[in-house]
């Protein structure tokens, strides 16, 4: 950990092992867009504040939810304009609502793929029966 101007700044091995990622994950991050650009230090040693980690925290949460990295983008490019995290909310809303939408429809297909394996089972059992 790293002390400037009263503020902590952790380097990228610290900030992976931290939360459980590799730091190729986290330059990947940077370079697809979805973090700013660290601060660096003498030997181009990267250093992530922590409101730099609680933003990949909230990548990780997106990324667990089932987000694209084009949605991340794209909610990162609204935060980027505004710099406020509530205005991102309305576009995550409607990527959110999606992803039920496509849940639910996945849920409805699973469940009717179940029906049809057990009357196909049935079906397997009452062939079985009648040949004994």
């Amino acid at each position: 950990m790293n002390n400037i101007n009263n503020e902590e700044y952790f380097q990228i091995g610290e900030v992976s092992k931290k939360l459980g990622i590799t730091p190729r994950t986290i330059r990947y991050y940077e370079e697809f867009g979805l973090l700013d650009p660290p601060l660096r230090i003498e030997n181009g040693i990267r250093l992530y504040s922590n409101e730099d980690i609680r933003r990949i925290k909230f990548i990780l949460k997106l990324k667990e939810l089932g987000l694209t990295l084009k949605e991340m983008l794209e909610l990162a490019d609204i935060y980027n304009q505004h710099k406020q995290s509530i205005t991102i909310m309305p576009k995550l809303i409607e990527i959110l609502d999606d992803h039920i939408d496509k849940i639910d429809s996945r849920i409805s297909k699973l469940a009717s793929l179940r029906n049809d394996i057990v009357e196909y089972r049935k079906r397997i059992l009452s062939l079985i029966e009648e040949n004994k």
